[in-house]
């Protein structure tokens, strides 16, 4: 029984002790009516009715699943940010969205998602919200059979859309490990109405009943200024982190994405694919490796 469900019980019990006043009266709903605008018991999440799968990450796309690296700690950077962010204002939901094709969004989604579950007790849901060119899947080599559109389309119950990375996958320890925390939900059968499927409020029903099992939830959006489904999603999120790609994104597109979701809570710009990374000798290397000396190589660190 969720939070809300029990929420309504206690407000009736009350309505019933504290007879209301006719102005009262007048403005209520019957409590049936009120219940009946969330999901379904049938609906909610049960976690033995996620099937499992052999999962096969794409490693290279992964730093996150590395034992250390740049990419690692940048992702960690960003978890940090996050969770900072969640300090001040609560947040649960987050869309991850682009201006334009191929700035690295889903790359982005993917390696936060494992950066979330790396190494903890919270519970991922990882969403695949790009029902026209999903791609979240080929990078965990998860099926793609069922999920948000089969949900969307009201052809699917929550549970069944979900899916979990098989304990015996062979994907190392450190990426089971983190799998573990992790369930994902594709974007299932596709569908040439995408955007009436997503503008169809389901989206909200599934985060509503979903939340109370996890401790994040990220979704990956189409761009922004190609698809409108991106707006439509964000409604149902907490707050909306936008990437752009280094040397590729323009100010203007940047901007524009931005104004797009003017409605939302924007949580900041993540700048991916930088052309020019630092050198060699920067903190990080200078940790791990040892500063390096007149023939740039790098004494071994020591404690």
């Amino acid at each position: 029984m969720s939070y809300i469900y029990e929420a309504l019980l206690r407000a009736e019990r009350e309505r019933q002790s504290h007879p209301p006043s006719l102005e009262d009266q007048q403005a209520a709903l019957p409590l049936h009516e009120e219940i009946s605008a969330f999901p379904s018991e049938e609906n909610r999440v049960a976690s033995e009715s996620v099937a499992e799968y052999e999962w096969t990450p794409f490693m290279p796309s992964f730093p996150t699943l590395a034992k250390h690296g740049r990419g690692l700690e940048q992702f960690r950077s960003l978890r940090s940010h996050i969770y900072q962010a969640r300090n001040e204002t609560p947040l649960k939901t987050i869309l991850i969205s682009s201006g334009m094709p191929s700035e690295g969004k889903s790359f982005v989604t993917a390696n936060l998602a494992m950066s979330l579950a790396r190494n903890s007790s919270n519970q991922i849901l990882l969403i695949d919200g790009d029902l026209r060119r999903p791609s979240l899947n080929q990078l965990l080599g998860a099926p793609n059979a069922i999920g948000l559109s089969d949900y969307l389309a009201g052809t699917a119950e929550l549970g069944t859309v979900m899916q979990r990375c098989s304990a015996s996958s062979s994907n190392g320890a450190n990426a089971v490990s983190t799998l573990a925390n992790l369930t994902f939900i594709p974007t299932g059968t596709l569908h040439e109405n995408a955007s009436e499927l997503i503008n169809n409020q389901r989206i909200k029903e599934l985060i509503s009943s979903a939340s109370a099992a996890f401790d994040w939830i990220l979704i990956d959006s189409p761009p922004v200024l190609v698809f409108a489904d991106a707006v439509d999603l964000a409604s149902a999120a907490d707050a909306v982190l936008l990437v752009v790609r280094g040397a590729q994104t323009t100010y203007e597109v940047a901007q524009r994405a931005k104004t797009s979701f003017s409605s939302s809570r924007i949580l900041g710009v993540v700048l991916n694919d930088i052309k020019n990374p630092p050198r060699r000798e920067s903190y990080y290397d200078y940790y791990y490796y040892g500063k390096p000396d007149a023939a740039g190589t790098s004494a071994a660190r020591t404690e």
